[in-house]
């Protein structure tokens, strides 16, 4: 077992091992549950609970919850640095764990989210299905769809279940994966920034350290920068003062007709992207009308004890 684990990606298993541990720790009464949810106003008081910002991300639902929200957790997490293209260095895929894990608390602050562990899991499965576009995705052998709608399908079981609220806290991670994307360049084709308006800081190089070889499933990719000691035209690092320009644009590889069937197929997946952004955006806004008419006063009073206190509402289990 300790040959397996510390053959497992290393922040895929940090990860899953700290929600682990943190659950049952908090669920068998060994640590007090009131101290580690997001709350907003227990940053305003003296001194300010700043762990809030962090524990959040380490607790699952209750009893069964523990163990698949750790699986998810997991095996999302794990895709994402071993197979993404887009993380060729740790320090890129903790940036980029750090900038949604700041969305989804950014927009908890007005839904009322107090338990974050999922929508961090629906936001690595987004970005991961981005990856593996149109691959069937079996869930508990019960049920298989293409990867890509596999979110979508949480967020529609949670929304029938749980209710608009649980509803709008999932979603906050899904925006994050897109609101990611977005900035990094991935919707230029539909009017977003052509460029990387997102780069890994320097600090967090310095912190991982960069590999000169990134064993990949789909091969070995070789960072032209460290293994030469100097600046190249091969594979670069997104760094400030490095920035994303030592990609090459690259070649397709197949035949004259797959070749002309890749901006059709690039353009339906960008497409089906968008239409994901869209469906998010219209529930957000039907949840909310939704709550509103249902208790405006109830409504406005979740959104005053999220901000200045009381009870404030949880993920779904």
């Amino acid at each position: 077992m300790l040959q397996h684990f510390w053959a497992a990606p290393p922040i895929a298993r940090t990860l899953a091992l700290a929600t682990f541990t943190f659950s049952v720790l908090i669920y068998t009464g060994a640590l007090p549950s009131q101290y580690f949810p997001f709350i907003p106003k227990s940053f305003l008081q003296l001194p300010p609970e700043l762990w809030r910002l962090f524990t959040p991300f380490f607790i699952t639902g209750p009893g069964l919850s523990i163990f698949f929200e750790t699986y998810f957790l997991y095996t999302y997490t794990a895709k994402n640095e071993i197979a993404s293209p887009r993380f060729l260095q740790r320090a890129d895929f903790f940036a980029y764990i750090s900038f949604v894990c700041a969305v989804i608390l950014g927009l908890n602050i007005f839904i009322g989210g107090s338990i974050l562990t999922f929508p961090l899991i629906l936001a690595f499965m987004t970005t991961a299905t981005m990856d593996s576009w149109d691959q069937p995705t079996s869930i508990f052998g019960i049920v298989t769809i293409p990867a890509q709608y596999l979110p979508y399908l949480f967020l529609f079981l949670t929304f029938i279940l749980s209710g608009p609220t649980s509803f709008l806290i999932l979603a906050s991670g899904v925006c994050a994966a897109h609101l990611y994307n977005l900035l990094t360049g991935q919707y230029s084709a539909h009017g977003g920034p052509s460029r990387n308006l997102l780069p890994t800081p320097a600090f967090m190089f310095k912190l991982f350290g960069t590999q000169a070889e990134v064993q990949r499933p789909y091969g070995t990719v070789l960072n032209a920068n460290v293994a030469s000691g100097s600046a190249g035209s091969g594979v670069g690092v997104s760094a400030w003062g490095v920035g994303w320009g030592k990609w090459g644009k690259g070649q397709r590889l197949g035949t004259d007709a797959e070749a002309a069937a890749g901006p059709q197929q690039e353009r339906g997946r960008s497409m089906a992207i968008m239409a994901g952004v869209v469906f998010v955006a219209i529930s957000c806004v039907l949840g909310m009308v939704f709550m509103w008419y249902r208790d405006p006063e109830g409504w406005w009073t979740t959104l005053k004890g999220a901000l200045f206190g009381g009870e404030v509402a949880n993920t779904p289990v």
